[in-house]
C-alpha cells in the first residue's frame, strides 16, 4: 500500500455522505473510500436488523454515524449510537454492531 495520492477523481469534488453507499434489503454493504499505508476509509450501510459479530481489530477506529441508529458494543458494554454522533473503537478491544434502523456510517481505520 502507498501513500500516494489516488489516481481516482471521484472524490475530488464535495461529495454527499449518505450518497457514497446504498442500502441492500437483508444486507450489509461496504465501499472503500480511501486506502493508504496510514489507514483506510470506508462507508458501510446495514439493513434493519443487520449486523457484524464481535470482533476486534488491530487499530483504533472511528465511527461516525452518518444516518439512522445503530447499536454498537464496545467490551460488552452496548450503546445507540445515532445519526451525527462519533464513536472511538480501541485497538484490540471486542466490538460489535447491530442496526436498530437502517444506518449508514463512515469507519475511519488508522493504523500506527
Amino acid at each position: 500500500m502507498s501513500d500516494a495520492p489516488s489516481t481516482s477523481t471521484e472524490l475530488d469534488t464535495a461529495s454527499v455522505l449518505a450518497e457514497l453507499v446504498q442500502y441492500q434489503p437483508g444486507a450489509v454493504v461496504s465501499r472503500t473510500v480511501m486506502k493508504r499505508a496510514a489507514g483506510t476509509v470506508t462507508a458501510f450501510a446495514f439493513d434493519d436488523g443487520e449486523g457484524l459479530s464481535e470482533h476486534t481489530a488491530a487499530f483504533d477506529a472511528l465511527i461516525i454515524m452518518i444516518e439512522g441508529t445503530a447499536e454498537i458494543a464496545v467490551a460488552g458494554h452496548p450503546q445507540r449510537v445515532t445519526a451525527g454522533q462519533v464513536l472511538r473503537l480501541p485497538a484490540g478491544r471486542p466490538h460489535a454492531l447491530r442496526a436498530l434502523t437502517p444506518f449508514k456510517m463512515l469507519l475511519v481505520m488508522i493504523r500506527e
